[in-house]
């Protein structure tokens, strides 16, 4: 390689490595306006849940998980108990619920499989009750 190409080839690279540097700090100071923002964002969210939290109502949230719904109502009654009648007495207790009979079973099976709720079969028949209180 000749004098002239290195030099040529040196000033490429120098030309090239402050355009990179130029966009780097653009891209820097874009990222701290973004995180500045996201924080303001984050703020306002977490004063938001707090006023929300300090007016809740006693009535199950929306947000209660689906599980802790059906433990309590199995701990109602020491008798095991089909999936459709606690999807019925699901959607009694809390008319803003309104789960199929399939995704009751299969949170219930899920249960099964976590060992909080014991499943009964008689011939074709299923039923649930707590673990703590199988009788098998």
């Amino acid at each position: 390689m000749t004098g002239q190409a290195a030099t040529s080839l040196r000033a490429r690279y120098v030309e090239q490595a402050v355009s990179d540097l130029a966009e780097n700090r653009r891209r820097q100071r874009e990222l701290t306006e973004k995180i500045k923002m996201l924080k303001q964002e984050e703020a306002l969210l977490t004063d938001i849940l707090r006023l929300a939290e300090r007016n809740e109502e006693p009535s199950p949230s929306p947000a209660r998980p689906l599980g802790d719904l059906l433990i309590e109502l199995l701990g109602t009654q020491d008798r095991p108990r089909p999936a459709r009648a606690l999807c019925d007495e699901l959607k009694q207790r809390y008319p803003d619920r309104s789960p199929t009979p399939q995704v009751v079973r299969g949170t219930l099976e899920s249960l099964v499989a976590q060992g909080r709720v014991t499943r009964h079969k008689q011939e074709r028949a299923v039923s649930y009750s707590l673990a703590e209180r199988a009788t098998d």
